[in-house]
């Protein structure tokens, strides 16, 4: 195929189809005193003693995604267990939600006019303080 026989279109869609498809990153580090749990939806779990990270990758698209600590937790080594606040039906790798008391990161990617959203939220408590 030719340059010259290219739409003017062509470039524009090729473009779009990579800013689509980018997934994000999200870094979750504790900077707590204190071992956390780290939970995402969707995303699993991982214990965080302090200092450590926690690499959360997010597909594009992805809607209605929160992030949060949970502390108190102890798990077996099937990850079956349970945490004092933030507890997700007692897995290690959350696939619902958390249960309250919790602080929560709340995120969607690529929405309205493909832009992301983000905020911390209350609505479910407080267990740790968190900056997103």
């Amino acid at each position: 195929m030719k340059l010259e026989s290219l739409s003017p279109f062509f470039f524009p869609f090729v473009a779009l189809c990579f800013t689509v498809a980018t997934a994000a990153t999200f870094t979750i580090r504790n900077n707590c005193s204190y071992t956390v749990w780290a939970a995402a939806v969707g995303g699993g779990g991982k214990r965080l003693e302090s200092g450590a990270t926690w690499n959360l990758n997010v597909k594009p698209g992805t809607r209605g995604a929160r992030i949060w600590a949970r502390t108190n937790c102890q798990f077996d080594e099937a990850g079956r267990g349970r945490c004092k606040t933030g507890d997700c039906g007692g897995r290690l790798k959350c696939k619902a939600y958390g249960k309250p008391p919790n602080t929560l990161a709340e995120f969607a990617l690529n929405q309205y006019k493909n832009l992301d959203f983000f905020h911390i939220s209350l609505v479910d408590g407080f267990n740790v303080p968190m900056e997103f």
